[in-house]
């Protein structure tokens, strides 16, 4: 199973991805977390060109591509390895957020950065997509003063992020929500756990009829 979480800066998203990789590990779960960009020797070193080295310039495009590329090495080196030994793996942000952060607040065609994502990740998608929405304004007030690079470019440059996040969630994954982030972190945890707990179950209920439905095939009644 491939959960990607996202949403805008400042709605909590590390601390929800904590709670969740807790949670996964107490249902028995063998977890693999990862960020986007970041996780390996690419991720990392485009991950402080992206966020930290502002006195390199970068265009739009440029910037959408680096994240594209990191992507691709955390997909071919940690998540399709994970997963095929079978974890369970959590990423903080994947394809979703490149689309956001650069085709509806960037400017750049977003039909463009979806296809591109397609060949950069070789059609991985996440099972499970979680964004957590927040008001601007308030995400604003929690980013503070440590601010990177993306995080510098104002209230309207973010107000299209939400926005672009609520328009594109449904074509991440096949399962996807939005979760609101306002309310305490323990009560946004429950509705994650709320949310995974009705879907695995509503595919071992899916899986089951299905069984059945075939076994009644191959056996007719005589």
């Amino acid at each position: 199973m491939f959960i990607s979480v996202d949403g805008i800066d400042g709605a909590g998203k590390s601390t929800q991805l904590d709670l969740l990789e807790k949670w996964l590990v107490s249902q028995g779960k063998a977890v693999s977390r990862f960020r986007d960009p970041g996780a390996t020797q690419l991720g990392e070193a485009v991950r402080e060109i992206l966020l930290h080295r502002e006195e390199i310039p970068l265009s739009m495009r440029s910037e959408m591509l680096l994240y594209m590329a990191a992507r691709a090495q955390l997909v071919e080196e940690q998540i399709r390895p994970a997963l095929a030994s079978g974890k369970t793996v959590v990423c903080d942000r994947y394809l979703l957020a490149n689309v956001v952060y650069q085709g509806s607040a960037g400017g750049l065609d977003i039909e463009d950065i979806w296809q591109v994502g397609q060949i950069a990740t070789g059609s991985l998608r996440p099972d499970i997509t979680i964004v957590f929405d927040l008001d601007t304004s308030i995400a604003l007030q929690r980013v503070g003063s440590g601010q990177d690079r993306l995080e510098k470019r104002g209230f309207k440059y973010f107000q299209a992020v939400r926005q672009g996040f609520l328009n594109q969630i449904n074509r991440a994954s096949d399962n996807s929500i939005v979760i609101d982030a306002a309310p305490a972190p323990e009560v946004v945890h429950q509705k994650v756990i709320d949310y995974l707990t009705k879907l695995l179950f509503a595919q071992i209920v899916d899986y089951s009829f299905n069984a059945s439905s075939t076994d009644s095939c191959n056996h007719p009644e005589t």
